[in-house]
């Protein structure tokens, strides 16, 4: 009996390209004849049945990985994720460069919504997809492969910033973030993603790494209202006052024409706006006051009060150094009611318990005997 041999050429959709995997065939074998059943089934069913039969009595077979990723891709359609991750697992041992089968494994990690698995499967992604791209690019069919391998890297990358999003712990929205930084710190999501990782930092109690990233980000993109605010509140603890003021009043430069970003409705943008305007505008004023800057403290502060009404402890501050700006403004031009209007913050201050009560309540009194006031 004659035998014959064909090529078949199997094509596995994933991403945005198709990527082609070539084995031939024996159709007058047994198992020649189940394969090409395999490719021209349209039933999912029936096809997974076939699948199962063929790997049942061929485990050795070089198509075996092929059979592994087809049934993968079933179980992704039907949204059986366990299944997916163990065919992708499976299609894997049998090839470790295939790009669809861990790409599949990436889809189902996001399918279950698990971001332990879609930093997984993202690196290992994205690993298969970068080696597949610095590879040769002669002919027509090597040059849409490593088309397709780019373009899935770029995916791996945008799958660590959507899980980043999704994710509620901060402890592993930080992780996400630096995996993503790790494999690209120029990625286009970085940027997008910068406000909610420092957040995410400050929460799990990583203040100075916080602080150091938020520096960082903003040499890349000087434009970072988020990170200006979290490097200018961090440079204000640490008594930085220089670096303080300019980092604030880059954040005020940047939000005065800052449009919402796309998903969030004017209304909440500007909430937003208006909240982080006070807090820069906060420490900008806070900063000019520890440095016997009074005039700019005295603007600076004025305008933020209204903003941080809702925090104790920082109203207080503000209250704190607006009286003492108005008070030694007061004492330098010889106006009483100057000196007056900053007993009134001192006042003010002083019945709201701070860190700066005592000092205030002291102030007070030191203030009313040089007036005359009891």
């Amino acid at each position: 009996m004659k035998t014959c041999y064909l090529l078949l050429a199997l094509f596995v959709f994933s991403a945005s390209a198709q990527q082609r995997k070539h084995f031939t065939i024996n159709t007058g074998t047994p198992e020649g004849e189940i394969l090409q059943s395999i490719g021209q089934e349209s039933d999912d069913s029936k096809k997974l049945a076939l699948m199962q039969d063929f790997i049942s009595k061929y485990p050795k077979h070089e198509g075996v990985g092929w059979v592994y990723e087809q049934m993968q891709q079933v179980f992704l359609k039907q949204k059986d994720y366990d299944k997916t991750l163990d065919a992708g697992e499976k299609a894997l041992a049998a090839d470790p460069e295939d790009l669809d089968a861990a790409y599949n494994n990436l889809k189902a990690g996001e399918g279950k919504t698990d971001p332990d698995l879609v930093k997984k499967w993202s690196a290992a992604t994205s690993a298969i997809a970068r080696k597949i791209a610095a590879g040769p690019a002669a002919s027509d069919e090597e040059k849409q492969s490593v088309d397709h391998a780019k373009q899935v890297d770029t995916y791996t990358e945008y799958s660590l910033y959507a899980a980043a999003l999704q994710t509620t712990d901060p402890a592993k929205v930080a992780d996400l973030v630096d995996s993503l930084m790790e494999r690209n710190p120029k990625s286009q999501y970085v940027p997008m993603l910068a406000g909610k990782y420092l957040t995410s930092l400050q929460q799990s109690g990583k203040t100075d790494k916080a602080s150091a990233m938020a520096e960082k980000i903003v040499a890349v993109d000087p434009s970072n209202a988020d990170a200006l605010l979290i490097a200018a509140d961090s440079n204000l603890q640490k008594n930085h006052t220089d670096k303080a003021i300019a980092y604030a009043t880059k954040v005020t430069e940047v939000l005065a024409s800052k449009p919402a970003p796309e998903g969030i409705s004017a209304a909440d943008w500007e909430k937003t706006r208006q909240a982080m305007l006070g807090r820069a505008r906060w420490i900008a004023g806070v900063g000019y006051g520890a440095e016997n800057k009074f005039g700019p403290a005295d603007k600076a502060l004025r305008a933020a009060l209204p903003a941080v009404a809702g925090n104790s402890q920082l109203t207080a501050t503000a209250l704190f150094y607006l009286g003492l700006s108005n008070y030694q403004l007061g004492k330098t031009l010889g106006d009483k009611p100057r000196i007056r209007e900053g007993l009134k913050y001192f006042e003010q201050c002083s019945a709201i318990k701070s860190t700066v009560q005592d000092l205030a309540l002291k102030n007070v009194r030191a203030i009313r005997g040089e007036l005359g006031i009891r």
